[in-house]
């Protein structure tokens, strides 16, 4: 099971994005928040939801959470 992080910083849209842990695109460590170990990117952005309202996956490793 990956790890998974959503990114403290926001897009210009609003959404948190939710990482795996390999993503090219991980936000530093200082800007992002643990998830946990998750089977895939539906539990991790349920999570996610935990600390932020608007959230999303990331298009790069979690393609299929990402709304657009």
């Amino acid at each position: 099971m990956p790890k998974y992080y959503v990114n403290k910083n926001a897009q210009p849209n609003g959404d948190h994005e939710v990482h795996k842990e390999e993503c090219n695109w991980l936000p530093l460590t200082e800007n992002r928040i643990y998830l946990g170990f998750h089977d895939n990117c539906h539990s991790a952005v349920r999570e996610a939801r935990k600390h932020y309202d608007q959230v999303n996956g990331c298009l790069h490793c979690s393609e299929a959470c990402h709304t657009g």
